[in-house]
């Protein structure tokens, strides 16, 4: 009889462990309103000290099984729900907020310079206080968009981004991607601008919106560009090499003209370019483009296309050498 009540409360206790263990433990997932879905683990929480797999010491003492009570935050602070054990003592705090809340990189949709990232993960070492930016700077969950200029003034990301907490806003390309980009000239045919070559030279606010908008931008022509627009405010032959030097941007390449009975005649750009300006041709002798309409050999005797040069005084003349240009004659 002894024996028996000896072995009844060892008996009592190891029923209730393995009842414990027999319950279907499951994960619970909770999806907040700004703070995005939150996974309590009962597999973990129920070996924690304090509990040591007695389910009572949570059911129905901090959670009512039979109610769904939802809790604020503000609620956990005062001590219910999750916030009775994590006070920064018995548990990690509630201030502790990544270590609950799945925090993610947010891409942030910027018209005119393409997507931002927010990595929670870069700035969260920096601080691990969550309270730092939320709510004081940003609303859990979707925020409405701030200007460049609000942020100028303290707002958002400028709160901190300030050149003395971190980078200034004026280093752009820390947060907004740059790439190269390619003008479609229907003329000369592709130009490619290079803002990994500007950058080296230039800050970005030396540009934008000074000269450039940010994003999408009417076309300027090489005349308004002559007089200080656009790319001519710094290539103005000072500060950068002139625009007239067009084959610096501006892609040439040979140009084959065929010609019935004569054989193909080619043109250089190379060979020319080494001599004369593009503006000694374009467009006074050669509209720009496909648009020039074939010149018989007579009228360049009489001074036009090519002869304008090749008259026997500035050049060889298109009456001899033949061979120069028609090499399969």
């Amino acid at each position: 009889m002894k024996f028996r009540f000896i072995l009844l409360p060892a008996l009592v206790v190891l029923l209730s462990a393995i009842a414990a263990i027999a319950l279907d433990l499951r994960d619970v997932t909770y999806s907040t309103k700004g703070g995005g879905k939150v996974v309590f683990s009962h597999k973990l929480h129920i070996r924690q000290k304090g509990i040591n797999n007695n389910c009572k010491a949570c059911h129905d003492a901090l959670f009512n099984m039979k109610k769904k009570t939802t809790y604020t935050m503000a609620d956990m602070d005062k001590g219910k729900s999750c916030g009775a054990c994590h006070n920064g003592k018995d548990a990690f705090p509630l201030k502790d907020c990544a270590r609950c809340h799945m925090v993610k990189d947010v891409i942030m949709p910027v018209k005119a310079t393409g997507p931002v990232r927010f990595s929670h993960k870069v700035h969260l070492p920096a601080t691990t206080a969550c309270g730092t930016c939320h709510p004081a700077l940003f609303a859990t969950g979707a925020n409405k968009p701030v200007t460049m200029a609000e942020m100028g003034k303290g707002k958002s990301c400028g709160a901190c981004h300030n050149g003395k907490k971190a980078f200034g806003l004026d280093k752009c390309t820390a947060c907004h991607p740059v790439k190269e980009i390619t003008f479609k000239v229907k003329e000369t045919g592709p130009t490619p601008f290079s803002h990994k070559k500007h950058l080296e030279m230039h800050q970005c606010g030396d540009c934008h919106t000074k000269l450039f908008a940010a994003g999408p931008n009417k076309r300027v022509s090489m005349a308004e560009m002559e007089k200080g627009k656009s790319c001519g405010a710094c290539h103005n032959g000072k500060d950068a090499f002139s625009v007239a030097d067009c084959g610096k941007c501006h892609a040439v390449k040979d140009v084959n003209f065929k010609v019935t009975g004569a054989g193909d005649a080619r043109f250089s750009h190379k060979v020319h370019m080494g001599l004369y300006k593009c503006s000694d041709c374009h467009s006074r002798i050669y509209p720009q483009g496909k648009k020039s309409k074939p010149v018989s050999m007579l009228a360049m005797g009489e001074g036009k296309s090519c002869g304008a040069c090749h008259d026997g005084k500035t050049a060889f003349t298109v009456r001899e050498d033949c061979i120069k240009c028609h090499p399969n004659m």
